[in-house]
């Protein structure tokens, strides 16, 4: 959908350009707006290298079984049939907790390796499994305590006290997460009881 929104506003702003006699102030605007999309580019690689590398070195000292074992009660209650699986449960944990300290992208391949993983255990490999629904839920209310990407952001653009929304973040990332497990609950259940109706008949 996005490949063609951009066209299309790219196409409006030079017709309007063209139609106002504006075509300096384009010029200006694309240059001033790839210089500014560069800066902010650096600035959150620098983080997420920062992040990325605190995260490997966690890894590699065992820092990610620890957490794995802080976690695994509230992984357990969200995922109950995965109480076995300790890699599974291991990866989940560590992308969770990535989420939750608001690293955002640096979050992303522990997701992929969790998905990795549930996927190795799933059953059927076409279809995607109930805790692969909620943790993909999960994923997308990102949960999240302290907001570094947003914050780093906030900064770049002269906030003085970036950090003065976590309280909100906090709140609304909560609630977002709550109400995705709910409803990422409610349809497996559907699901399964349709599934069983499906056999009886």
């Amino acid at each position: 959908m996005m490949n063609y929104v951009f066209p299309v506003l790219l196409l409006l702003s030079f017709i309007s350009a063209v139609a106002t006699g504006r075509i300096d102030a384009l010029s200006s605007a694309v240059i001033d707006g790839a210089e500014s999309a560069v800066q902010l580019l650096l600035r959150l690689v620098s983080m997420l290298c920062l992040w990325g590398g605190v995260m490997e070195i966690a890894e590699q000292s065992g820092m990610t079984k620890v957490f794995s074992r802080l976690m695994s009660p509230i992984v357990g209650m969200i995922f109950p049939r995965l109480r076995k699986e300790k890699y599974a449960l291991e990866a989940i944990s560590m992308n969770i907790t990535a989420n939750i300290l608001g690293l955002g992208n640096a979050a992303t391949p522990l997701g992929l390796e969790a998905m990795r993983r549930l996927q190795d255990i799933n059953e059927n490999k076409t279809v995607a499994s109930n805790e692969m629904v909620v943790f993909v839920v999960m994923n997308t209310a990102a949960m999240h305590i302290i907001p570094t990407t947003v914050a780093t952001m906030r900064g770049q653009y002269g906030s003085a006290k970036p950090m003065e929304i976590m309280p909100a973040a906090f709140l609304t990332s909560f609630c977002a997460l709550a109400a995705a497990i709910a409803v990422a609950k409610i349809g497996n259940r559907v699901k399964s009881s349709q599934d069983c109706k499906q056999r009886s008949a």
